[in-house]
């Protein structure tokens, strides 16, 4: 193939598609500014933890097709896949980076251009907001300048195989728009492929995170009844699922990631009084980290200058991710009432806290706390590290521990199994 494309954005999503898209035939630039990130894929490191990544951004590198830049340059179809976090006080969305990565293509576009944005955004960004921008070189969307929206639904830990198997909606500015950004993704995409307009596209993949994050909170809100009831949530959301039309999703610690805890402010930034039920969700996730902290209060009564022990700080099990991560809040409520801390995660190599080996992090240790299920966990040794506690307990925030810690003589309580 003669077309290039630039990836703007070599992230979780950026890189993988540049990387696929390279391995397909394209000749790929991808585009970072982020000076350090375009120094280490010069030297052929990968920046993100993903399986299969490495190799095949170093085929990507090796075979020529792929170059890594600090600025984009001219090309066929331009990908803009940079990150759109919500301002932490406000909960609204920041689309600095999108606007920032559409204001850096404008010199290089050029006639019947392909400009896709695949960033999660509130609906109608990229009619109000990207377009505006492209626009400014004298081109016209939908005439002499194609412009479609393709939001990524890949899940970390399995974004190389998601990216070939799932299926991808794509809307265009107009129907050609569409089908032309359709004919990139065929190249690597094995499910199917579903034309709409812009504006639905943005807002599927938003329907689709906040569908999750509200049946989160409704299995959190279970937990909370069963354990004032004193009964197991975790089996009566079992029996539950044997229904046909039931899908309860597990409770936990709170939600994290970049999708989940962030895409149902962008409804309701655009939505208002007509998302009642979407913030209520949000309040109930976010507030999960306290009730784990609560219980920990409770296990530890009466123990002075207790030590607990993080298990887990990813945002979800069998990954490094700990971004927007639950286990955050669970750390900073525990040092605001004076425990101490110990923190470990085998997967998690970049932490804000300082990150220990086993035997360090339970060594003296009063609880230990798993915020991730890591299934890893399960083939540690319980009775060796039952013998380095001061207090043999443990609080399973996820149902994941197997039965032989209770064997090896710990206490473990389970939060959503009754106390009653």
């Amino acid at each position: 193939m003669d077309r290039k494309l630039c990836i703007l954005g070599l992230g979780y999503i950026g890189l993988p598609t540049a990387s696929m898209l390279a391995a397909h035939g394209y000749h790929v630039v991808g585009v970072d500014s982020d000076e350090k990130v375009v120094k280490k894929m010069s030297n052929g490191e990968v920046h993100i933890k993903e399986p299969g990544l490495e190799t095949l951004v170093q085929a990507a590198l090796n075979s020529k097709r792929m170059d890594v830049k600090g600025e984009p340059e001219p090309s066929d179809v331009f990908i803009i896949c940079v990150p759109t976090p919500i301002n932490e006080n406000t909960k609204e969305p920041d689309l600095a980076f999108v606007k920032a990565a559409a204001e850096s293509i404008v010199p290089h576009l050029s006639q019947d251009n392909l400009v896709i944005l695949e960033s999660t955004v509130p609906p109608l960004t990229t009619q109000n907001v990207v377009i505006p921008i492209l626009e400014k070189n004298g081109l016209k969307a939908g005439e002499t300048l194609f412009v479609a929206y393709c939001p990524e639904r890949v899940l970390p830990g399995k974004i190389l195989t998601e990216l070939v198997k799932n299926n991808r909606i794509i809307g265009g500015i107009d129907a050609r728009s569409a089908h032309l950004a359709k004919d990139i993704y065929r190249s690597f995409v094995e499910g199917e492929i579903h034309l709409t307009d812009i504006a639905t596209a943005e807002m599927v993949k938003l329907m689709e995170n906040t569908f999750r994050d509200v049946n989160i909170a409704l299995a959190n809100e279970f937990l909370k009844v069963a354990e004032n009831i004193g009964v197991d949530v975790w089996d009566a959301i079992a029996l539950a699922n044997r229904h046909p039309r039931v899908d309860i999703h597990s409770p936990g610690p709170g939600v994290g990631g970049h999708c989940i805890a962030v895409d149902p402010w962008f409804l309701v930034d655009v939505g208002g009084d007509s998302t009642g039920l979407m913030k209520t969700a949000r309040k109930t996730n976010d507030g999960m980290p306290g009730f784990v902290v609560d219980a920990i209060d409770m296990e530890l009564k009466g123990i002075e200058e207790p030590v607990v022990t993080i298990f887990g700080v990813a945002y979800k099990g069998n990954v490094g991710d700990t971004r927007l991560s639950p286990a955050l809040e669970v750390i900073s409520l525990l040092k605001g009432r004076g425990y101490h801390m110990r923190i470990f995660d085998p997967l998690v190599e970049e932490f804000q806290y300082e990150l220990l080996p086993l035997d360090k992090a339970v060594g003296g240790s009063d609880c230990i706390v798993v915020l991730a299920d890591h299934g890893g966990f399960n083939y540690l040794d319980p009775e060796a590290i039952l013998s380095q506690m001061r207090h043999p307990k443990v609080i399973d925030t996820k149902n994941c521990l197997s039965p032989k810690w209770k064997k090896a003589g710990f206490t473990v309580r389970i939060l959503g199994r009754g106390l009653k």
